[in-house]
């Protein structure tokens, strides 16, 4: 988000809400986060994935919010959001506060953006209005995000031991940390750079910091992740896949199953990619998901003769 300023929005959730400007440009003085969208506009609302913030769709934000109303989410915890010692930092916590994140704004036409934990938030924060009988969500896009029982990379087990971890962070520093585990995550280590690194130490540079992502951390997994799971086909939306070939973190298996479970899916896979998509590839998963968008014209047409396909995985090339 070079060179664009956001607005920050007002919210009474723990969270840290910030939205584009229109086209690139800025909010003028009288503009608020009430700008003119119709009951048909495109709304975007990006959530970030574990000990991340919303940096991580900077790549992303100035292109959609030519399409549209642009909302990048700082969880409870985590980046610029509130990190209270109240203990409520389970997955079903953290979901309550986007749902009501979403009422409480009134977004409506909504495109929910996840990567990681903020996939499996989606999942979950689709199933909530679900069930309430809110049709608010227009579309899903899940970025290597988790959604079923798998292995746990180290950096989360590591909340297991919330001493253990604290000490090590104060020894080496958040740099060394987060340098180390960035370089695990992605298909080519050497294209971390250093600005990637400070962005990602500052929202551990505190003991707060440390203390919430190890809270999350630790309750990472959803104690009904079975019965949560058994649920996805009953989310009826268009719904965009996207993962890295090599993801090490949530492997790809997990977004061929989504795949084949979820009604209206579609998969794209990127080759040299890990999981970090939206950073690691930034111009063709960019690609990717506008052509999705294209084909799922809010309202339910497709534009030209593109359309919506039946689903099934393909795989950029480039």
């Amino acid at each position: 988000m070079s060179g664009v300023v956001p607005l920050v929005v007002e919210t009474t959730q723990p969270l840290h809400v910030r939205e584009i400007p229109p086209l690139g440009g800025e909010f003028g003085p009288e503009e608020s986060t009430s700008r003119g969208f119709g009951p048909d506009g495109e709304v975007f609302l990006l959530v970030h994935g574990y000990a991340a913030s919303s940096y991580t769709w900077r790549h992303w934000t100035t292109p959609l919010a030519r399409r549209g109303r642009v909302l990048t989410v700082d969880l409870k915890g985590f980046g610029e959001a509130p990190k209270p010692d109240d203990g409520r930092y389970g997955i079903p916590d953290l979901a309550d506060l986007l749902v009501a994140l979403v009422r409480e704004l009134d977004l409506r036409g909504l495109t929910l953006v996840g990567h990681s934990l903020g996939g499996g938030l989606a999942l979950l924060t689709a199933l909530r209005l679900l069930d309430a009988s809110e049709p608010r969500l227009s579309r899903l896009a899940l970025v290597s995000a988790p959604a079923y029982e798998q292995r746990l990379p180290p950096f989360v087990t590591l909340s297991q031991s919330p001493r253990l971890t604290g000490a090590l962070a104060r020894l080496i520093g958040p740099e060394r940390v987060v340098s180390q585990v960035l370089r695990t995550i992605v298909y080519d280590p050497d294209a971390i750079t250093d600005e990637q690194i400070a962005a990602y130490a500052r929202g551990l540079g505190s003991r707060e910091a440390v203390r919430a992502a190890m809270e999350v951390g630790r309750s990472i997994v959803p104690e009904d992740l079975d019965m949560i799971s058994r649920r996805y086909r009953e989310i009826d939306v268009p719904t965009f896949l996207l993962w890295g070939e090599h993801d090490p973190v949530v492997p790809l298996w997990v977004g061929r199953r989504l795949d084949d479970e979820l009604p209206d899916a579609r998969l794209v896979v990127l080759d040299a990619c890990g999981h970090l998509p939206q950073e690691e590839r930034p111009d063709v998963s960019l690609a990717a998901f506008e052509a999705f968008l294209d084909e799922t014209a809010v309202g339910g047409r497709p534009e030209e003769d593109g359309g919506a396909d039946d689903g099934g995985e393909s795989q950029p090339g480039g």
